[in-house]
C-alpha cells in the first residue's frame, strides 16, 4: 500500500509535468524505483501519469517508453517510496538540481513522454452535404409516414430503386460477348463518345457532320462540368461563369474548385413561384462580354421550371449580342418529357445559330446509372481543327485528375443507343417513368386543391417539369415538414416528386398545407 502523502506527491508531479509540457517538445523523466527491485518503476508512477496527462487537452498523442538507467532514490524504512520535499519539476531533465544526489541506490528508471501534434491539426470538419445528407436523417428516423424526397433518384410506386429492363439486357450482352476490362483512351470509349453526341444534337446534325464537336467521356454530370471548368480556367482565364439563382447545390462547389469566378443571375420569382424572365435577361445583358452562362437544358433543377421556346429564343438572341458562351447542363434528357427530342431542343437552338457552346450530360437519371458515373462533355466549336485542339486539351485535363474514365456504364450506353432494338425499348421505359412522375405530379395538385380550405392557387406545381417541384416552403417551413410531418428534403423548398408514391400524396399535401400556412 502508498502512504497518502507519496500519493499525492505523485499527483503533484503529474499535474506540474502537465503543465510545463508543450506541443512538440519531447521530456526524459526520471522518476524513482523501489530499492526491492531496482530495475522496474514503482507502478504508481505512470498509472497517475497516465490518469493525468492523456486526458489533457494540449496532448493529441502521448508515448511512455521505459528504460533502464541508474538515478539514485530515496526510500523510507517501510519499503515505500518518498518523494521527498524537493520542487517536483526538478524530475525534468531541463532543470540542472538533482533532488536524489546524496542517496546510496543507484538504481533507475527512464521515462521518456513525447508529446506530439497532429500534422493534420488545421484541417477543420466540413459541414454535411445538404443534398445526401438528407438521405442519412431520413435512415435514422425510425418512422413508418417517413418520406424521402430529397435525393433526385427515380423510385417505383413501391418506392423501391429501379433498374431499367434495357440496361439488364445490355448487362448481359456483355457477358455472353466476354468483353475485357483494358483500360479505355483518355477521351473513353469511342462508341460511346459516337452515339451521346448523335443523341444530344441529332445524327444529322451538321455540327457532327462537319466534325466540329470536341466529345470527351466524363464522371458522369459532375466530372463533365468539372472537366469543362478547368478548361475554362485555363483558357479562358478571368471569364466568369453565370449561375441561375437558384442551381443545382453542385454547381457552385464546382467552379469554386476550378477557381472560375461566377455570379448569379436572376431565376426564381417567389412571388409567382415561376420564372422571372425579365430578370433573366437583364442580368445576363449586364454581364461582361464574353462570360459563360450556363444553363439548364431541361427540367430546371431545382425549380422545375424552364423557358418556352419562345423564351429560349430570346435567351439566345441576348447570349449572342453579348459574344457570350452559352454552358448547358443536361441531366434529364428523355426523362424530363418522355421524348429524348424535346429535350435536346434548347440545345439544338443554339447549335442551329452557328454558336459556339458547351454542353454537360448525364446517364444517371435518364437511364437510371447512378452508380456508373457515365457522361460527357461536349464542346461545339466553330470548326473541325479548333475542336481538335479542344479535345486535346480535355484529355490533358483529364489525364492528371482521373487518367481514363470507368468502362461498365459506357458500354451500357453504348449498346442501348447503338443497338435499334433497345433504343426503342429505353424510350419506352423513359416514358413509363416520365408518365409515373407526372401522374404523381398531378395527384398531388389535386389534393392540395382539394384539401386547402384557404383558396392557395397551387396550379404552379402543374407548370414544373422533371423529377424535381419547388414548393415555394421558407426553410422554417420546410424543417416543420421533417420535424413533424417526417417529410424529408433539402432545405430551399424542392421536393423530388420520383421519391413520391400516389399513395402518399394526400399525405404530403396535409404536410405541405400545414407547414405553409401554420408556420411563418
Amino acid at each position: 500500500m502508498y502512504s497518502a502523502s507519496a500519493i499525492d506527491k505523485a499527483t503533484e508531479f503529474c499535474f506540474l509535468l502537465c503543465h510545463e509540457t508543450s506541443y512538440n517538445y519531447k521530456y526524459s523523466i526520471r522518476v524513482p524505483v523501489t530499492e526491492s527491485n531496482p530495475h522496474h518503476c514503482d507502478p504508481i508512477i505512470p498509472l497517475l501519469l497516465a490518469m493525468t496527462i492523456i486526458p489533457s487537452k494540449m496532448m493529441a498523442s502521448t508515448m511512455l517508453s521505459l528504460v533502464s538507467a541508474a538515478l539514485p532514490l530515496q526510500e523510507n524504512h517501510k519499503g515505500k517510496m518518498n518523494l521527498g520535499s524537493s520542487d517536483c519539476s526538478s524530475f525534468l531533465r531541463k532543470e540542472k538540481r538533482n533532488p536524489f544526489m546524496k542517496t546510496k541506490s543507484f538504481g533507475r528508471i527512464n521515462m521518456a513522454i513525447a508529446v506530439n501534434t497532429s500534422r493534420f491539426e488545421g484541417v477543420t470538419m466540413a459541414p454535411p452535404d445538404p443534398i445526401l445528407g438528407v438521405s442519412e436523417a431520413f435512415r435514422a428516423d425510425n418512422s413508418e409516414m417517413k418520406l424521402n424526397l430529397g435525393v433526385g433518384a427515380y423510385r417505383t410506386e413501391e418506392l423501391q430503386p429501379y433498374v431499367l429492363n434495357v440496361v439488364k439486357k445490355a448487362e448481359n450482352l456483355m457477358l455472353e460477348r466476354g468483353e475485357n476490362k483494358e483500360y479505355l483512351p483518355i477521351e473513353g470509349l469511342a462508341a460511346f463518345n459516337k452515339v451521346t453526341a448523335e443523341l444530344l444534337f441529332g445524327a444529322g446534325n451538321p455540327v457532327i457532320e462537319q466534325q466540329r464537336v470536341a466529345t470527351v467521356q466524363g464522371l458522369s454530370g459532375t466530372g463533365s462540368l468539372r472537366l469543362a471548368a478547368a478548361l475554362i480556367e485555363r483558357y479562358f482565364p478571368g471569364a466568369k461563369v453565370l449561375i441561375s439563382s437558384p442551381t443545382w447545390g453542385n454547381h457552385k462547389n464546382i467552379f469554386n474548385d476550378a477557381r472560375v469566378p461566377w455570379s448569379e443571375y436572376r431565376y426564381y420569382d417567389p412571388k409567382t413561384v415561376g420564372l422571372d424572365f425579365d430578370g433573366m435577361i437583364s442580368d445576363i445583358k449586364a454581364a461582361p462580354e464574353g462570360s459563360f452562362v450556363l444553363l439548364h437544358g431541361c427540367a430546371h433543377n431545382p425549380t422545375g421550371i424552364d423557358p418556352t421556346p419562345e423564351q429560349w429564343e430570346k435567351i439566345a438572341d441576348v447570349i449572342q449580342e453579348k459574344n457570350h458562351i452559352p454552358f448547358f447542363d443536361v441531366a434529364y434528357q428523355g426523362f424530363a418529357s418522355g421524348s429524348l427530342d424535346a429535350d435536346a431542343s434548347s440545345v439544338r437552338l443554339f447549335a442551329a445559330r452557328g454558336m459556339e457552346l458547351l454542353v454537360a450530360q448525364s446517364y444517371s437519371k435518364n437511364l437510371g446509372l447512378y452508380a456508373e458515373r457515365i457522361g460527357a462533355i461536349n464542346v461545339v466549336c466553330s470548326s473541325a481543327d479548333a475542336a481538335a485542339r479542344v479535345k486535346s486539351q480535355l484529355k490533358r485535363i483529364a489525364r492528371p485528375m482521373y487518367s481514363n474514365p470507368p468502362i461498365h456504364g459506357a458500354r451500357i450506353v453504348a449498346n442501348v443507343v447503338g443497338d435499334p432494338a433497345l433504343f426503342n425499348e429505353w424510350k419506352e421505359e423513359m416514358e413509363l417513368m416520365a408518365g409515373r412522375i407526372k401522374n404523381v405530379r398531378q395527384k398531388l395538385f389535386d389534393s392540395l386543391s382539394a384539401k386547402d380550405k384557404c383558396g392557395k392557387d397551387w396550379s404552379f406545381i402543374l407548370k414544373q417539369i422533371g423529377m424535381f417541384s419547388f414548393t415555394g416552403l421558407s426553410k422554417v417551413q420546410s424543417e416543420n415538414m421533417t420535424n413533424k410531418w417526417h417529410v424529408y428534403m433539402t432545405k430551399d423548398g424542392r421536393i423530388s416528386l420520383a421519391g413520391l408514391s400516389l399513395a402518399k400524396c394526400e399525405y404530403l399535401a396535409d404536410a405541405i398545407i400545414d407547414s405553409f400556412h401554420c408556420v411563418s
